[in-house]
């Protein structure tokens, strides 16, 4: 059955050459957005749980000021008993696969030890004390983000997880239990952010925020970062697909319309070698928007994506490395070697098998990923994010230690920083009182 009315026209993308995406400027947070969400966080900061309360009845997170507004471990283990069972096992399976994933990435980082001279460095890696993680719950509930963000702050050891959600479905609050949450905040936008940065109610202030959402809620975090650490600044989801003549075209206009049905604001892109290809994939993308029950979505979204026809496939990776798309899928002929050809992407899917939406449902690796080309200077979420990695110096063997205080003496005096130099010569051999006459700044 059509979801389009007869003779209604079904969208297809529209075809960009190489030199008009590099004139693309992706901003990953928007100024009115960023403005609204300045607002928001001063109401929350300044008036406390009063001021969230009333911010989160005004914008319908919860109907009255008496509605329940916190979720502790208690009511999100009724929420999970509450489930089907063939439900809280899919719930079971996939946080243990993402759990899995977690715990490699943080066996991979190691406390290590060096000898300086006369004594020892090294650094110790711990996490943080607090992290707030926010799973969006507008069109679509998604509890996989909740199991994303909280189940990696777990396994890197974080004590104290709380998730913040808006109108959270059932599952969405036993996602929270499955990935052992301390509690839910059930409301969303900037007031959330702010509840989780500043404390609110039973929740503490929170040292690192993570995990996508809304135009508001990435203003919010930009706004936030310095008082806490925030992942990055995630906005519409984005998937690109090179694409060669080897492709299935009925493949990658699937991949393109489930990342479409995210949002009117998702950005679905193929960039291709050929027009032929393009031609295959728009007419496969018409036969399955037009049955698709999410159209009224997808439509807009692939209004906004684009077809970038390429001559050859170094093109091709030089067009995806401007973008930095959030979701980069491989569909070529030696897609592996390709695919280490690309130096911008959030997260990539090698051939035609690894679909991204297998990344969206807990195969392992986080779906929480940076987008708006915000991929050319960092990474998904991950234990990392979580952990902090604190140098430490003890020398023992002030003898040993000489030459590197000499020449800590004369650097501080290059630079001009008396006081450093002579807080340097206290540990010298000779002359340690530090009382001797200034030496004359060295000369570079």
């Amino acid at each position: 059955m059509s979801m389009f009315k007869e003779g209604e026209e079904i969208p297809i993308l529209k075809f960009v050459t190489p030199n008009e995406v590099k004139g693309m400027v992706f901003d990953p947070v928007d100024p009115l957005a960023r403005e609204q969400a300045a607002t928001i966080l001063k109401e929350v900061q300044t008036k406390g749980l009063d001021g969230l309360i009333e911010t989160a009845v005004r914008l319908k997170d919860i109907e009255t000021s008496t509605s329940k507004l916190f979720y502790d471990k208690n009511d999100l283990k009724i929420a999970f008993d509450s489930l089907d069972e063939e439900s809280r096992n899919v719930l079971h399976r996939t946080s243990e696969r993402i759990r899995i994933f977690a715990q490699a990435q943080r066996d991979s980082i190691k406390e290590i030890k060096i000898k300086i001279p006369g004594g020892e460095a090294g650094h110790f890696v711990a996490p943080c004390e607090v992290a707030g993680c926010y799973a969006p719950g507008g069109r679509y509930p998604l509890p996989s983000s909740v199991l994303m963000t909280a189940i990696t702050a777990r396994t890197a050891g974080v004590p104290k997880v709380w998730v913040a959600s808006p109108r959270p479905a059932l599952a969405t609050l036993a996602a929270a239990h499955v990935a052992d949450a301390d509690g839910l905040l059930c409301c969303g936008g900037a007031q959330a952010i702010g509840a989780m940065a500043y404390g609110v109610g039973p929740i503490p202030a929170c040292d690192v925020i993570v995990g996508p959402g809304n135009k508001w809620v990435t203003a919010a975090k930009s706004l936030v970062s310095g008082i806490c650490a925030i992942d990055m600044l995630a906005g519409p989801s984005e998937v690109l697909v090179i694409a060669d003549e080897t492709c299935n075209p009925d493949v990658v206009a699937a991949d393109l319309l489930a990342q479409a049905e995210h949002d009117t604001e998702a950005r679905p892109i193929l960039v291709c070698i050929g027009e032929n290809v393009a031609n295959s994939v728009n007419e496969k993308l018409k036969e399955r928007l037009s049955t698709l029950p999410t159209a009224d979505t997808a439509r807009y979204a692939v209004e906004k994506g684009f077809a970038c026809i390429c001559p050859d496939i170094q093109t091709a990776i030089s067009v995806s490395d401007v973008i930095g798309p959030e979701h980069l899928e491989v569909h070529t002929k030696n897609a592996m070697e390709v695919s280490k050809k690309c130096k911008s992407y959030g997260a990539v899917f090698v051939g035609q098998v690894s679909a991204e939406v297998l990344g969206d449902y807990g195969a392992g690796p986080n779906h929480v990923l940076p987008t708006s080309g915000t991929a050319r200077y960092t990474g998904g979420l991950s234990v990392f994010t979580f952990l902090r990695i604190r140098t430490w110096m003890n020398i023992t063997n002030k003898d040993k230690a000489q030459d590197m205080i000499k020449d800590c003496v004369a650097l501080a005096r290059i630079e001009g920083l008396e006081g450093h130099a002579r807080a340097a010569e206290t540990r010298l051999s000779q002359n340690g009182s530090g009382s001797e006459s200034p030496k004359k700044k060295a000369k570079i």
